[in-house]
């Protein structure tokens, strides 16, 4: 019995994949997307997103969604802070509804994008185990419960740690030297008035010699916070994060004399703390055309957050993958070839920006050199 084609099957149900699936619905076509998880709810999404004009909202006009996008974005959330490790504000900027990257709750993007999609276009708890090509650019995708398929088309934008890219490229992300411990306070404004004060109404930055807290507001009004370390890439290893107590405490050693009102920042979260390394692929990560494969997002060029650019490329990878794809009906190496050509120096220039911004925030000098990146002035 012949095993299920897929003309076109994506690999991952986060952003990319689903710009994708919605842009080919847009003009007529459709994509099958598998991801591991066993619904849309199993996990949470994480925190806001900065949505850029110039990339990410111009995929989800690309998508027409732009109009429904601007409904849910969070009104003051591009507002600004710039600390001291010692608590003096160096920066504070009010959000007036004028800047070009309104923020938006990751998980209210996700919904919005999965909403336009036909019934049935995810296909959950379908974890891709790997893939092989057949020839004449069809591959075999082999599925965690036993099941496969087989497409003429494959798209992995299954994140970091992709089971497509080996059909491409034998890169794996690297650790950056950075480390991230996640807290959340939930009801800030009514359960955590100082912190609530600290970060304010959008970003923080709070930042010394290689540490620091980033943080945000989100809508429903909790506050999610990144401890960030440079350490060694064991270091979090050495941390029992079962114990939130003890984790906590050592975690706020790295902070030992930094103002309380930031130390707070982690010493009052509510809840378990998270680890997570910061790993990216090389910046200019690229592979040779391969007949009925490529990558978008994470999978084709994983980078640090520090630029605010990973969610903004998936989008926009993803819409003009579909774009190029409508553009080249029946002729599928020539949209691969296309979305390529731009995609590669797009995402080269934003990983080399990533990597000098994660490099500025933690100077020695921290916060000199975002202070002047803000003020145009050359770090």
């Amino acid at each position: 019995m012949p095993l299920p084609h897929h003309p076109v099957a994506v690999v991952g149900a986060g952003l990319g994949g689903l710009a994708l699936a919605r842009v080919l619905h847009v003009h007529g076509m459709a994509a099958a997307v598998f991801d591991a998880d066993a619904s849309p709810a199993a996990r949470t999404q994480g925190g806001m997103l900065d949505i850029h004009e110039d990339s990410g909202q111009e995929a989800l006009r690309a998508a027409g969604l732009h109009e429904a996008f601007l409904t849910r974005v969070h009104p003051g959330g591009q507002a600004l802070r710039v600390l001291g490790r010692d608590g003096a504000v160096h920066l504070a900027e009010s959000d007036d509804g004028a800047g070009g990257r309104p923020e938006i709750d990751r998980g209210d993007l996700r919904g919005l994008l999965l909403d336009s999609l036909p019934e049935g276009t995810v296909r959950w708890g379908a974890k891709v185990t790997g893939a092989r090509p057949l020839g004449d650019g069809r591959h075999e995708v082999t599925l965690a419960d036993g099941g496969a398929f087989t497409t003429g088309l494959l798209v992995g934008a299954d994140g970091a740690w992709s089971r497509v890219r080996p059909l491409l490229s034998a890169a794996r992300p690297a650790y950056t030297g950075v480390s991230f411990v996640e807290a959340d306070l939930l009801d800030a404004d009514a359960r955590h008035p100082g912190a609530a004060e600290v970060v304010g109404g959008g970003m923080l930055f709070a930042l010394g010699a290689g540490r620091g807290f980033l943080g945000h507001r989100e809508s429903d009004g909790s506050l999610h916070v990144y401890a960030a370390v440079e350490a060694p890439e064991d270091w979090l290893d050495g941390i029992d994060f079962t114990d939130t107590e003890a984790a906590r405490t050592t975690v706020l050693k790295e902070f030992d004399g930094w103002h309380e009102s930031l130390r707070a920042l982690l010493a009052e979260a509510d809840g378990a703390l998270v680890p997570r390394r910061i790993h990216a692929l090389p910046a200019g990560h690229r592979w040779a055309r391969t007949p009925g494969v490529t990558l978008l997002g994470d999978a084709a060029h994983l980078m640090s957050p520090f630029a605010g650019e990973g969610a903004n490329l998936a989008l926009l990878d993803g819409a003009e993958l579909g774009l190029a794809i409508a553009a080249h009906p029946g002729d599928t190496e020539a949209a691969l070839a296309a979305y390529e050509e731009r995609m590669f120096p797009r995402a080269e220039a934003s990983a080399a920006e990533s990597a000098r911004s994660g490099a500025m925030l933690f100077r020695s000098d921290a916060p000199r050199g975002l202070l002047e990146m803000f003020a145009g002035e050359p770090g």
